[in-house]
């Protein structure tokens, strides 16, 4: 059985998350102990909670101590990984992205397709969006091999939740690539999305292109920014992705999300400052992509190298975490990531 210690690193949830995920391929029991110690609310949410029963059931394995609030769970694989069409509702604004990229490890080396519908939330502060997730997380791991979709049905927002998406696996017929960038050449172009829900009046999801537009200009890009006006959400709310693309094939972005008291502009503002941050740095990925590859790198045959923006402690854990469970051999120099990958599959 893997021991792993949930304060160590991030002490975030996304230990849980990726732990299982890992565990759930290789068929190995896991304990779990002191899970989000490190947080205001300490242990499980129900989404982290939703992550590990998604999991079991997709395994036909089972858990215990998974309830909200507890802070040490054992969770046991069942070996299989069942295939089909499976619906889970978090039932709160928890992340249905975070979710699905629990599920998506072990349903790429299935026997057949998987589809997924979740409800939950799909934008949110803290948690990769939807938007991103479809346009910048999926398209980089197509190019390590692995078939992922995503569809939004409907978009949630924090506080209601009650967004839905679809995804759609297709197993892999060989390990993984490793996913290597060394050059990010010059940004070729930068695409964006910008949706408000219920917000025609204010004139939101214009106000946020036409913002993110007029500062990028003024940085010589020439953007182009699809407006989406949302009718089919519970609740009103807004987000905004851009992503910049380079010469060499680069894809990095970054997005925003509504709350009370943050104006389009402000939105637009943070959003444009982030992604000229990351790109600034001649990073091959953004910060938020950064950590979602690497556990996907640690299954891969042959060895991984990008640079990433920045140090982050979800990177530092992601890291941590492929060589405790994996075996992976890693290195961090500067903002160099190496991953060695175990060339993981299941024929």
């Amino acid at each position: 059985m893997i021991e792993i210690d949930g304060a160590e690193k991030s002490g975030s949830g996304a230990l849980v998350r990726v732990a299982v995920a890992l565990c759930s391929l290789l068929d190995r029991p896991m304990r779990m102990f002191r899970i989000r110690e490190k947080r205001e609310k300490k242990g499980l949410r129900p989404q982290h909670v939703l992550a590990v029963k998604a999991c079991a059931s997709l395994t036909s394995g089972r858990v215990e101590g998974a309830q909200a609030g507890s802070g040490e769970i054992v969770y046991y694989p069942g070996g299989d990984i069942n295939t089909g069409v499976f619906e889970w509702d978090i039932g709160t604004a928890g992340s249905a992205t975070m979710l699905a990229f629990t599920l998506i490890p072990a349903a790429l080396f299935a026997r057949s397709n998987s589809r997924f519908k979740i409800r939950g939330g799909l934008f949110q502060d803290n948690a990769p969006t939807a938007f991103h997730m479809q346009r910048v997380l999926l398209p980089l791991l197509g190019r390590m091999g692995a078939g992922v979709s995503l569809r939004m049905i409907r978009p949630g927002y924090v506080p209601k939740g009650n967004g839905e998406l679809e995804v759609l696996v297709e197993p892999t017929q060989r390990p993984l690539d490793p996913f290597e960038k060394m050059r990010r050449g010059d940004i070729a172009r930068i695409q964006g999305i910008s949706m408000a829900s219920h917000l025609v009046k204010q004139a939101v999801a214009r106000r946020m292109a036409e913002r993110s537009r007029e500062l990028l200009v003024k940085k010589g890009f020439d953007p182009k920014i699809e407006i989406i006006e949302d009718s089919s959400a519970v609740q009103s709310g807004a987000a905004l992705l851009l992503s910049a693309e380079s010469t060499q094939g680069c894809l990095l972005g970054f997005d925003g999300v509504g709350k009370r008291g943050r104006s389009s502009e402000s939105i637009a503002e943070s959003v444009v400052e982030g992604l000229l941050a990351d790109l600034e740095t001649g990073a091959v990925v953004d910060r938020f992509a950064a950590d979602q590859l690497i556990p996907f790198a640690g299954l891969a045959r042959g060895r991984s190298r990008f640079f990433v923006p920045r140090r982050t402690d979800h990177i530092e854990s992601s890291l941590w975490l492929i060589e405790k469970i994996l075996g992976s051999r890693t290195e961090f120099k500067g903002n160099l990531i190496c991953i060695d990958g175990i060339g993981f599959f299941r024929g």
